[in-house]
């Protein structure tokens, strides 16, 4: 079925039939009635090539994650879908896997698939990175990252571990270790350890090396972290973990040598992930309120999409410290 055999079957022109279909330009009642009657009735779906040939747009948006299986990206895309899917657009879904060269791969063939813009929750920018972002001349949003010049909402990872670092200060604690990731990552690895460190000077607390180690996200790298800050010396009172699967690893590693927690170690992870409420004891964590985030990216991209300039827009998303049983 042809929009030229819907206008025969309708006895209307082809520019009306055309008009119904998308929803443009002036038609009268009756001969509305008649094309949707002819539609109904032969079930006409009208062709998305054809139709993003004579738009210019194709109504979907590509995503690029690091990972698909993290509460962050999930939740990322439930805020992101929530603003996107009442406006008509799907999205194109891609998974970098945390290797750095496939964000550029997606941005090509994001690109050559036509989205209407790009979401990219980035890791860490580099130089090849930022200057393929800049070649872009389509609506683009980045999160959680910073990028002079590029739409973004990035998290406070600065302020909120400097406060996660008071609280403990505030209960006591004088001995506060970290287990940070790679400062590649600048938001998560060079920030939030930046904050840390703030909080310790300012406060006139000592910083011991040996009490500031590195993992790579995962449970087993915060256990052997925890194990190298006991090996190479005492342990501290408390320590701040950089995501919840860090601290929870530094919980089963206290918990192996028999040690109290939050008694005899204290321990506060990032991100508020679901099982963060299901360990013994609950972990004490910081919700950054990632679906706001993604609904806040989707709404800035919305605002470029509709022709607005909105490239040096960033936007802070408020965080939150729950306190729980860990500390």
């Amino acid at each position: 079925m042809t929009i030229n055999e819907i206008a025969k079957r309708a006895n209307v022109s082809r520019t009306t039939v055309s008009r119904v279909i998308n929803g443009s330009g002036y038609v009268r009642d009756e001969l509305k009635k008649r094309v949707l009657q002819v539609i109904e009735e032969t079930g006409y779906i009208p062709s998305e090539n054809a139709k993003s040939l004579r738009t210019k747009k194709t109504n979907i948006i590509g995503v690029i994650l690091p990972k698909i299986s993290t509460e962050t990206s999930s939740r990322l895309m439930n805020g992101i879908d929530q603003v996107l899917a009442p406006k008509g657009y799907q999205i194109l879904l891609t998974i970098t896997n945390q290797e750095p060269a496939k964000e550029i791969d997606f941005l090509h063939l994001l690109k050559g698939r036509n989205v209407d813009g790009i979401i990219l929750l980035a890791t860490h920018i580099d130089e090849p990175l930022r200057e393929e972002i800049k070649k872009l001349k389509i609506p683009f949003v980045m999160v959680g990252q910073e990028m002079a010049g590029t739409a973004g909402v990035v998290l406070d990872d600065f302020q909120a571990t400097y406060d996660l670092v008071k609280l403990f200060i505030e209960r006591g604690h004088k001995e506060i270790g970290f287990i940070g990731v790679t400062e590649e990552d600048r938001a998560v690895g060079y920030l939030r350890k930046l904050g840390y460190l703030k909080a310790l000077k300012d406060n006139g607390l000592e910083i011991k090396h040996h009490w500031i180690q590195e993992g790579n996200f995962d449970a087993a790298s915060g256990f052997h972290a925890t194990e190298n800050m006991a090996d190479e010396g005492e342990l501290p009172s408390a320590i701040i973990a950089v995501t919840d699967r860090l601290a929870i690893g530094a919980m089963q590693y206290a918990k192996g040598q028999g040690l109290s927690i939050p008694n005899q170690l204290a321990i506060a992870g990032m991100g508020a992930s679901e099982i963060s409420t299901y360990i013994e004891p609950q972990l004490t964590t910081v919700d950054f309120s990632q679906v706001d985030a993604g609904v806040e990216a989707a709404g800035i991209l919305l605002e470029q999409l509709s022709g607005q300039k909105t490239d040096t827009v960033t936007v802070k998303n408020n965080y939150r410290i729950l306190v729980r049983e860990s500390i």
